[in-house]
């Protein structure tokens, strides 16, 4: 699975490196992100394009998600 880290950055630029990455035909994706902005909008993005959303660990800011691809 690849991994994604947008740590620190401000939108749109979490949603930006989503979508290249998932336009590169991934088909699952962990993405490392700080920020509630960041987290809401690469959900709704992911969601938007098929993608399944976990959120599999957040704490002080930081969070971390896996976007799943469905078969």
């Amino acid at each position: 699975m690849d991994t994604l880290d947008v740590r620190g950055l401000s939108c749109p630029l979490p949603v930006m490196k989503t979508k290249k990455v998932l336009d590169s035909g991934v088909r699952e994706l962990e993405v490392v992100g700080t920020g509630a902005t960041a987290k809401q909008n690469v959900t709704k993005f992911a969601k938007s394009q098929g993608f399944a959303v976990e959120i599999k660990n957040e704490a002080d800011g930081e969070w971390t998600m896996v976007l799943t691809k469905g078969k």
